[in-house]
């Protein structure tokens, strides 16, 4: 039997300086979409997700609450790991920062960084925004505030807080040294940033000129030491950013590792928010390229989740400060997780900011979930139990190749939905396995199986028209499976087909005949309630 290809998936790492919000938790969930929707292709999968534990800002929210910063961040690690298991997140490996491996894996980075030329000794004297964990030149800073119309205010071009001005020691990065390369990078290989409009905004980034990166602090010690240089910690970017290929034995010596390493890396895909795009697809491939390492295939950047302000119609930055701050507990009391996940996946534009609002939410959960596919799921099965005598029906012989109107819509419903997938266009692949919903809901009200069941005459009829809708049925479970696993394992269980719940090929598993024919079915309780919160 083949190997299966490998098919390597991150989030990024998260900052431990609050508890998960719900754009990390959209981000995690995004990408543990893709995770599942690729294992059920046939690929073995390796989703990584972890924790960012170093840096300035990190010491002093630690310091704010009275703890050394390994106890603040061991504090915060639960509160990501609990969430995500609440959300069904099925990653393979959960990296932190303070671990050995990548104290091990970073140290080993500074010495092939040395060896590589592209380090040199200097002092940096410029302006350092702590929350965003970066640097900006004079000019950078001096631009921005007059775009704000407050000249000399020393603010953050990216999330307008104040600057701190940093005089230190530092080791630096030839960043300069790739401009070209990395232009090159993106005309031989305009697919590394999606979707395509971010390659623009990097693309000019990099035209624009790049300066050399200081990669060490000396005015802070938390941070992982430079091996070779007493005093100096690395500067956070150049430490998380590697956290990719130490979860997959970068720098290990032992022999699994290296086979690891040589299968897994690169990456086929780093899942980011756009606010760190120029880490993920400046900084990071020019250290690779610093190293002579490959370069990852693709780093997908997501927008921002706004809030739709009720009255205005609006859509405005969710904050604590506009008491406009949604909480992901908020929204699983309200949706459940199933529902939570459907949402956040099926109703936001991943490459563009979106703005989001409880009433939107109870919206689609009501159309899609409880009115459509809950409602479709329900009808079906109890048909099924009440005409069949608590059975799926016993199938003819080659009943699967009979035309028909669902049976001629799933014809190449996968390859569909795939193409849709393999971009993250998570909203048109749900449109693919919603035309088979709402084109089955059709179906009953057109066949009228209430009716033909009271003809005995007409029993080969009603046979086809149930077993139709139970095999619609089967098929969406699958393809529905990465946004809800748990409903959609649910479904295949009423139909007794919890062996099909995880599978990998899903092509195969989508060919229409896979229906089990004469097994009991359960009715269940609804799937999805319909949801009247009076919001």
């Amino acid at each position: 039997m083949a190997e299966k290809p490998s098919y390597f998936i991150t989030t990024p790492i998260y900052y431990v300086n609050a508890a998960p919000h719900l754009g990390t938790a959209y981000c995690t969930i995004l990408t543990d979409v893709q995770a599942r929707f690729r294992r059920a292709m046939g690929y073995d999968v390796k989703f990584l997700t972890g924790m960012d534990e170093h840096g300035q800002k990190v010491a002093e929210a630690a310091e704010e609450h009275e703890m050394s910063p390994q106890q603040w961040c061991d504090t915060q690690v639960p509160l990501f790991k609990d969430l995500w298991g609440r959300l069904e997140i099925s990653n393979d490996d959960f990296i932190r920062t303070t671990e050995p491996r990548q104290r091990h894996a970073v140290q080993y980075l500074w010495e092939r960084m040395r060896e590589s030329g592209y380090l040199y000794k200097g002092s940096y004297d410029g302006w350092y925004c702590v929350p965003e964990e970066t640097y900006f030149t004079e000019t950078q800073v001096e631009k921005a505030d007059k775009g704000r119309e407050r000249p000399g205010a020393h603010l953050c071009p990216d999330c307008g807080r104040p600057l701190e001005r940093v005089r230190e020691e530092s080791w630096f990065f030839k960043l300069s040294a790739f401009q070209d390369r990395l232009l090159a990078l993106y005309d031989e290989h305009p697919d590394f940033v999606q979707p395509d409009f971010r390659m623009n905004e990097v693309r000019s980034f990099v035209a624009g000129g790049l300066q050399d990166l200081s990669v060490s602090r000396t005015t802070f010690d938390w941070g992982i030491p430079v091996p070779f240089d007493e005093g100096h910690v690395t500067y956070v970017w150049f430490d998380a950013l590697l956290n990719y290929m130490t979860a997959v034995g970068y720098g290990a010596d032992d022999e699994a590792a290296r086979a690891e390493f040589a299968r897994r890396w690169p990456a086929q895909c780093h899942v980011v928010g756009k606010d760190i795009i120029r880490f993920h697809c400046v900084i990071w491939p020019a250290m690779l390229m610093a190293i002579g390492a490959d370069l990852p295939d693709h780093v997908f950047a997501h927008g921002f989740l706004t809030v739709k302000n009720s009255e205005t119609g609006y859509a405005e930055k969710m904050s604590k400060s506009r008491g406009n701050a949604i909480a992901p507990a908020e929204v699983i009391d309200l949706l459940g997780v199933e529902g939570y996940r459907y949402y956040f996946m099926c109703d936001v534009s991943h490459g563009e900011d979106s703005a989001i609002s409880f009433e939107r939410m109870e919206q689609v959960y009501n159309a899609d979930l409880a009115n459509s596919w809950g409602n479709l799921v329900s009808r079906a099965l109890n048909m099924s139990a009440k005409y069949f005598d608590g059975k799926t029906p016993t199938l003819a012989d080659g009943w699967e190749w009979r035309p028909g109107v669902l049976h001629d819509l799933a014809q190449g419903i996968c390859e569909r939905y795939a193409a849709r997938m393999e971009k993250m266009d998570y909203v048109g692949a749900k449109d693919v396995v919603m035309e088979l919903v709402h084109a089955a809901n059709h179906f009953i009200e057109d066949s009228a199986p209430w009716a033909v069941a009271k003809d005995p005459a007409r029993a080969g009829e009603l046979t086809d028209i149930i077993s139709s809708l139970l095999e619609s049925i089967r098929i969406c479970a699958h393809l529905l499976a990465p946004f809800m696993p748990t409903s959609s394992a649910e479904v295949l269980a009423r139909m007794s087909l919890s062996n099909e719940a995880e599978v990998d090929d899903l092509a195969a598993a989508c060919a229409w005949g896979g229906l089990a024919g004469g097994v009991a079915v359960t009715k269940g309780d609804a799937l999805f309630p319909r949801l009247d919160s009076g919001r």
